[in-house]
């Protein structure tokens, strides 16, 4: 039976020993500006890229996103990502600590890109399996002020690391709107709408129920700030009732919801939902807070991530940390440094300024320019 939590309570773990995947090579051929790019971590936990704007930097971390299955950290389309003047393709290979291979090919002329575990091709979802990430990009830097839409679309992609197959319950949920939409204005026959409205509020409700149980499990592990989910399914989850009773209530009000105004439907659901968060530090709503301190509260609930799916799994995903400390003061660089030398992941994180990230415990410094690595210095571990 699925549990689901009040998002405002924590919830207990086990916490395992740490256990984190490294990668230890990272190369990169034709990818955006890089025409050869090869890195080599040297065993250390944190990866520090920097360089002047339009450097590379970013590319890098896109490439390492792409290896987790996923499209890539800027949601690019593939042709966009082939080396201007190069052959119209591209690959990244890794190599992680305990000797997997993992790789990510488009070729020119493909529609899509081609995944390789070990030399055997992978599933894009058995590369998300093998190398779990998470990452926040400056277009998070106003997460908390921009629209609801924004928060949800980076709400459920965490959700997604905690539960595998919730992206693909968004991705249905959005499907059967659509589909709804086209039989309410094409007149079709009110049976064939029940059973939308069928699956629309199955679909919703399991939504809804991971995204509450994960808000839950996330404070737990979140200090100074609380995760709170905002919606009409999720409320009556949190306020007690079961799947069950919210799945035939919805189903309901998709039964008396049925018009069409000004070409569109207009209803309620998941797909309206928000999700807020506190600073219990200064005892306000993050968007009311400055800059600096809304991403200070960002970067906690990345690093809190990484520590849930530890609990969950036993492994941290690989965290990527774009301009990682823009906005940020010395006192919060500091408190970010040491946050992430308690996390027991691998980060790769890029800035303009190599001076800024001097105290950057176990870390391997990266100097990009030009599409190129020009330099590697390696610190000492700690």
């Amino acid at each position: 039976m699925q549990r689901t939590a009040n998002p405002c309570m924590p919830v207990r773990f086990r916490l395992w020993p740490p256990n984190f995947i490294m990668i230890e090579t990272l190369v990169l051929t034709d990818f955006r500006n890089h025409i050869s790019c090869r890195i080599k971590t040297h065993g250390r936990q944190n990866v520090i890229v920097t360089g002047p704007n339009g450097a590379g930097k970013t590319a890098i971390l896109e490439a390492l996103s792409i290896l987790s299955g996923d499209r890539g950290m800027r949601g690019a389309q593939m042709t966009d990502i082939v080396r201007f003047n190069g052959n119209g393709g591209f690959s990244v290979f890794a190599t992680l600590d305990d000797e997997t291979e993992i790789s990510v090919v488009f070729n020119p002329g493909d529609t899509n890109r081609h995944g390789r575990i070990d030399g055997d091709t992978a599933t894009l979802s058995g590369l998300a399996e093998k190398l779990p990430m998470v990452w926040i990009t400056p277009r998070e830097d106003r997460l908390f002020v921009d629209s609801s839409a924004e928060r949800r679309a980076f709400f459920d992609r965490l959700v997604a690391g905690f539960d595998s197959a919730h992206s693909g319950r968004v991705a249905r949920f959005a499907k059967l709107l659509s589909e709804r939409a086209v039989a309410l204005k094409s007149g079709r026959d009110m049976r064939w709408v029940d059973v939308i409205d069928d699956h629309i509020a199955a679909t919703a409700t399991a939504i809804a129920a991971a995204r509450i149980q994960y808000a839950g499990e996330l404070n737990y592990f979140l200090e100074n700030a609380a995760v709170s989910v905002a919606g009409m399914l999720e409320q009556m989850l949190i306020d007690g009732h079961s799947t069950g009773d919210t799945e035939r209530t919805y189903r309901e009000y998709l039964g008396t919801t049925r018009e069409i105004i000004a070409d569109k439907m207009i209803i309620d659901g998941v797909h309206k939902s928000d999700f807020g968060v506190f600073n219990k530090t200064l005892n306000l709503p993050a968007n009311l807070t400055s800059t600096g301190q809304q991403k200070t509260t960002l970067l906690e609930l990345i690093l809190a991530h990484a520590k849930l799916m530890h609990a969950h799994t036993n492994r941290r995903p690989i965290i990527l940390l774009d301009e990682a400390i823009a906005h940020l003061d010395d006192n919060a660089r500091q408190n970010l440094f040491a946050g992430l030398d308690s996390t027991n992941a691998q980060i790769w994180a890029t800035g303009i300024d190599a001076n800024a990230f001097d105290n950057v415990p176990n870390a391997v410094f990266v100097s990009c320019a030009d599409g190129e690595i020009s330099n590697i210095l390696v610190s000492k571990q700690e």
